[in-house]
């Protein structure tokens, strides 16, 4: 394999969920520049529509659909699509995700179900509904967008951690089970990133203050900065990298005194 080929996704198949904005989107984006061919969806079907006419008048190579990844019949709707559109698929990167933040004792059954459908069970499903297209790869990557709230304690609330968390230890069980497959599985650990989700706490001056002052690059990050890595861990160059959480996060997660 030449230098250049190891650096590039041209001819890839990918797959991105939560892909009309953040962190998403700068995947997608990414990939469709490194020669990728994408799939997006993500709930909006405003969004997603915008985005698939744009690609058309560029002539990028986009397909995608509407799902809320919180519904089981969404799910199973986009593994249909996906499997309609190709007959096997060499990239997915689980993104899709949401928070509600509260104390522990403020959480309602309905919101611990709603952040464990759209964190957890979204991904599984998804990833495990998708195993026959991955495995005809021959050589796939699946990239599970966590967070270092799935590494340590920070102010999220304390269901969507643990969801994280459990994608965490997820991408550890697929790497070593699917690893005959030829399908390797990592995790991406972001810390605060500047997207729309984030945005109404990045603009409260006195949580921005605690967030830089436990982050050793004295910034926030951006989604270039995620998506970046994203595009390593599904190149040939990164072919020997398997089950691991890498956190993007300025140092954070390494900061304890």
């Amino acid at each position: 394999m030449n230098d250049q080929s190891r650096w590039t996704l041209a001819g890839k198949k990918a797959l991105v969920t939560g892909a009309t904005r953040g962190i998403g989107k700068a995947v997608a984006d990414e990939f469709l520049a490194l020669g990728a061919e994408v799939f997006i969806a993500a709930r909006t079907e405003k969004e997603v529509s915008t985005l698939l006419a744009e690609a058309e008048k560029a002539g990028s190579p986009l397909h995608g659909c509407t799902a809320d990844l919180s519904r089981e019949d969404d799910r199973q709707k986009l593994i249909r699509e996906v499997s309609s559109v190709w007959s096997s698929l060499d990239i997915l990167v689980n993104n899709a995700g949401t928070n509600i933040r509260k104390k522990v004792t403020e959480y309602s059954n309905r919101e611990f179900d709603y952040l464990f459908e759209t964190i957890y069970r979204s991904a599984f499903t998804v990833t495990v509904g998708l195993h026959p297209l991955l495995k005809a790869s021959g050589s796939a990557s699946v990239v599970m967008i966590t967070s270092v709230a799935g590494l340590a304690h920070i102010r999220t609330g304390a269901i969507y951690g643990p969801m994280k968390a459990a994608l965490n230890q997820l991408t550890k069980n697929l790497s070593v089970e699917w690893a005959a497959d030829n399908i390797r599985v990592n995790a991406i650990a972001p810390w605060y990133i500047r997207t729309p989700l984030t945005e109404p706490l990045l603009n409260d001056p006195v949580y921005l203050r605690d967030i830089l002052e436990r982050t050793p690059l004295k910034r926030i990050g951006y989604p270039k900065e995620v998506s970046a890595l994203a595009a390593f861990l599904c190149m040939p160059a990164a072919g020997y990298i398997t089950g691991q959480c890498i956190a993007v996060d300025g140092g954070f997660s390494v900061n304890m005194f």
